[in-house]
């Protein structure tokens, strides 16, 4: 009898822990502000204000990198970049930026990786170029969400 009732104490614990790192990590609203021209402006420090903008340049070059090599048909290149860009590169994200950054945003991020890694499948397996270039459409939607929704900025 002793054992349940500490397993179930540890049930309990964990399910707690649980819950306070998604709310904390993952539902959390961010560090969000209004600002003057309709977005929501995201606060953030000037290192990881740096980063993300790193990470949207690094996108931009991607997504080209990705649109010449569909222009080019060498979709073994489509794999690599596209591939380079999806969920693998989340993996040098910082998690402390995951307080900071609205849950809307974390879902473009990381539907935008998503899509990468989608265009690198279709290129491995189709090696349909009209195909892998309207997932480029599709994914560059987001990009444009994003940008019209947010913008980062430093505290003041």
């Amino acid at each position: 009898m002793k054992n349940v009732k500490i397993l179930w104490l540890i049930i309990v614990l964990l399910l707690a822990l649980s819950g306070f790192l998604i709310k904390k990590f993952i539902i959390g609203g961010g560090n969000v502000e209004a600002s003057t021209d309709g977005r929501s402006t995201v606060v953030m420090t000037k290192d990881e204000r740096d980063f993300i903008l790193k990470e949207m340049r690094e996108f931009l070059i991607s997504v080209q990198g990705v649109s010449q090599a569909i222009t080019e048909n060498d979709m073994p290149k489509v794999v690599d970049l596209a591939h380079k860009a999806g969920m693998a590169a989340e993996a040098n994200t910082p998690s402390v930026l995951l307080q900071k950054i609205p849950l809307a945003m974390k879902k473009l991020g990381f539907d935008t990786r998503s899509k990468f890694d989608e265009i690198a499948e279709t290129a491995k397996t189709s090696k349909d170029p009209v195909a892998a270039r309207k997932q480029l459409d599709t994914l560059l939607q987001n990009c444009i969400a994003c940008h019209a929704i947010y913008r980062l900025a430093e505290p003041k």
